[in-house]
């Protein structure tokens, strides 16, 4: 399972539940969308493209290779 979240110090952030969830493939995926490893929060995190439109498109993909996600993100404002 994983979290996927707009986050204002870190990003954007995909936040396996457990190592379980790193398989080869998604590890893979995370790297080649320029998420780096945070020991700190025990995360993927990545400072470019931090809309919410990136984080539902991430979210579909870890779907993809299998995984449960929870994907929140504040709506972008309507005018």
């Amino acid at each position: 399972m994983f979290l996927v979240v707009l986050d204002p110090a870190h990003g954007l952030v995909a936040a396996p539940q457990s190592s379980c969830d790193l398989t080869p493939a998604t590890t893979q995926y995370l790297t080649c969308q320029g998420f780096a490893w945070n020991d700190d929060i025990e995360a993927y995190t990545r400072r470019t493209d931090q809309t919410p439109a990136a984080a539902d498109r991430i979210a579909g993909v870890l779907r993809d290779l299998g995984h449960y996600v929870f994907c929140a993100h504040r709506p972008p404002p309507t005018r």
